[in-house]
């Protein structure tokens, strides 16, 4: 599996396509059989207690996408808060496991392990 990290709009989906899957690959917020899982923070922030049983089907994928909910503001809300956490640490969890973790910036993508 590859996980592939960066802020929103960063070119995280042009990436994907460059590995070669086509939109139709590629599922939005939603763990289905398609190959890549693309809105990862998606699932978490819709349940984030559930997010700890997230950690083995997506370890079946090919891809998994996941915007950057690490930097900027902190929330004041606290659900937002521990969806935010939720993501991260479950993004640590298949960042352990994954072949390859990439993180883009501005479109370039960075091989981080």
């Amino acid at each position: 599996m590859i996980l592939v990290i960066g802020g929103r709009a960063s070119g995280k989906r042009d990436y994907v396509r460059s590995l070669g899957y086509a939109d139709a690959d590629i599922a939005d917020g939603v763990i289905d059989a398609r190959p890549v899982v693309y809105n990862l923070q998606a699932l978490v922030f819709a349940d984030h207690e559930s997010a700890p049983n997230l950690l083995e089907p997506l370890l079946t994928k090919d891809v998994v996408v996941c915007d950057e909910v690490g930097s900027g503001v902190i929330p004041t809300d606290r659900d937002q808060r521990l969806a935010r956490e939720a993501t991260g640490r479950l993004c640590v969890h298949l960042a352990q496991r994954a072949e390859r973790v990439v993180r883009l910036v501005a479109g370039v993508p960075t091989t981080i392990n």
